[in-house]
C-alpha cells in the first residue's frame, strides 16, 4: 500500500512538472497599434508587461495560450495583430481575439 502511495505521488509530481516545463515559453501578443505608455495586468493566469506595440507574458500557464486570454489582452490594449507562443493563432482565433477589442471601444465611446 505504501509503495502504490509513492508511487501516485511520484506521477502527481512528474506531470506538474512536465506542465510547468511545456507552459514556461512566454506569450507575445503584437499589437495592431502600439499603447501609449507601458501597461501592466494580468490574464490568463499571466502578467502581461506592454510597452510599444508588444505585450509579453513570461511566467505562462497553459491557460494563458487560451483564445479567452487573447480577448482579454485586446480588451485591455486594443486590436491584437499576432498571437503567439507554443504556436501563433490563425486568422480565425486572431478575429474572435479582436471582437473583444471592438467591444471595448465601443464601450469606451459610448461613455464619452
Amino acid at each position: 500500500m505504501k509503495l502504490q502511495t509513492l508511487a501516485a505521488a511520484c506521477a502527481a509530481v512528474l506531470s506538474l512538472s512536465a506542465t510547468a516545463a511545456f507552459a514556461a515559453e512566454p506569450v507575445t501578443a503584437k499589437l495592431a497599434q502600439p499603447v501609449a505608455q507601458p501597461v501592466k495586468f494580468i490574464a490568463g493566469g499571466a502578467v502581461f508587461n506592454c510597452e510599444g506595440d508588444t505585450c509579453i507574458a513570461n511566467a505562462t500557464t497553459t491557460q494563458t495560450y487560451a483564445t479567452d486570454t487573447c480577448k482579454s489582452v485586446a480588451s485591455k490594449v486594443g486590436a491584437i495583430a499576432t498571437f503567439s507562443g507554443r504556436k501563433a493563432f490563425d486568422d480565425t482565433r486572431l478575429a474572435q481575439c479582436n471582437v473583444a477589442a471592438a467591444k471595448s471601444t465601443a464601450t469606451t465611446l459610448a461613455k464619452q
